[in-house]
């Protein structure tokens, strides 16, 4: 939905389980129209639509793309961000470490991302000439399984050349989209200071210009824009959060560097100020065979980061009186309390602070993928209901 100054407002549909083009459409019938009629009675509501590798396919063929954009205009809705960071299954088998697969090493990924770029810019209203689109996707590989220098370049060409494809669809369609790299705990990006380093040397530097040239003929003022333009980060708060940035100097810092935040996702995860008995037994309810939820400690003797859930539980051997943990589950923003622990959601007040001043991106999508293996006393009523109330909190948040 539009909250003016350009901004809009979304949640993401990777939270109904989907994978083929049937299912994502059948979730809008079920769900999305739900979640606006309880939201937005009147006015166009925003979308933001996760499409796996097989649903993008499905989708891109005419008659099938012609039926959703017919129910875009009758249902006045329209989709303005894509999420392309799950390429496969996502609900309901094991994810974990593979959510990342194909990574940016991998052409296929390239491929696949090229195909999103192509169906936003469809999908597009055309009615919105300024609205640009944005696509999310891997923060480029699961730190664990890279090599070296030589995935790290085949990385970079890789996102090279999609920008070069991106520049190519501007020209053809007018419009805009760009891919926004998500930070996530133990991944290659990980801190806002390892996306900085990334964009500064790789991405923005002479070498990836001169690159970007040569693959879109431009020159080098219009490279090094190209480059501006269409590479930047999805902002996940949660992510952030459970990284321990500090709130305003990590969109400070970003800004400073010329990295755009071509979308904030708003979300929260888990906060164990104190680790004592009750909080560490309440935790182990959230570890679940599904996806990774990566742990990151806090002490007088510095960071610590666990890939997962059950290697954090596992290296309790000692005291625990002066270690605080974040744990990457999203949870409902708009609880702050999840007795006996806490979420983070005074960061996402934080930055929605930062926000209200100045806005930080002109596309905000809540994102809540956990709720199907959420425990259930933390779930309560209606997955419709809990995202609404979630999109409510957020607006109210930036009315204050």
């Amino acid at each position: 939905m539009k909250l003016g100054a350009g901004v809009h407002l979304t949640y993401c549909s990777n939270i109904h389980p989907g994978e083929s083009w049937a299912e994502v459409r059948a979730n809008f019938d079920r769900h999305v129209v739900a979640v606006r009629d309880r939201l937005l009675p009147e006015g166009e509501f925003g979308i933001g639509l996760r499409l796996s590798a097989r649903a993008a396919a499905e989708l891109s063929e005419p008659a099938v793309l012609a039926e959703f954009q017919d129910f875009l205009r009758r249902e006045r809705m329209y989709v303005f961000t894509l999420n392309g960071f799950p390429y496969g299954t996502f609900h309901g088998v094991r994810v974990k470490e593979d959510v990342y697969l194909p990574d940016w090493r991998d052409p296929e990924r390239l491929r696949y991302t090229n195909q999103l770029a192509d169906l936003l810019a469809v999908l597009l209203p055309s009615g919105a000439a300024d609205l640009e689109g944005s696509v999310s996707t891997v923060p480029g590989a699961f730190k664990p399984a890279l090599g070296g220098r030589d995935d790290v370049a085949l990385m970079v060409e890789h996102l090279l050349r999609h920008v070069a494809h991106l520049v190519e669809l501007r020209a053809r369609s007018g419009r805009h989209v760009a891919l926004a790299l998500e930070p996530e705990p133990h991944c290659f990006l990980e801190t806002v200071a390892e996306v900085i380093a990334f964009f500064e040397q790789e991405l923005h530097g002479a070498k990836a210009v001169q690159r970007t040239m040569a693959l879109t003929g431009l020159d080098c003022d219009a490279a090094r824009r190209a480059l501006h333009d269409h590479l930047g980060v999805c902002l996940d708060l949660c992510h952030a959060a459970v990284e321990f940035e500090d709130a305003a100097d990590c969109i400070r810092q970003l800004d400073r560097a010329g990295i755009r935040v071509h979308k904030m996702q708003i979300s929260a995860g888990l906060r164990l100020p104190v680790l004592d008995r009750e909080a560490l037994a309440a935790l182990a309810r959230f570890d679940d065979p599904v996806y990774l939820h990566q742990v990151v400690q806090r002490s007088p003797d510095g960071i610590v980061r666990f890939a997962d859930l059950p290697d954090a539980l596992a290296s309790l051997d000692g005291p625990t009186a002066e270690r605080e943990w974040r744990v990457h589950f999203h949870v409902p923003i708009f609880l702050d309390r999840l007795a006996p622990f806490a979420s983070t959601q005074a960061f996402i007040r934080e930055v929605l602070a930062v926000h209200r001043a100045r806005p930080v991106s002109s596309h905000l999508e809540v994102e809540t993928y956990t709720w199907g293996v959420l425990p259930e006393p933390f779930r309560s009523g209606s997955v419709d209901e809990a995202v609404a109330r979630e999109l409510a909190w957020v607006r109210t948040e930036l009315r204050s």
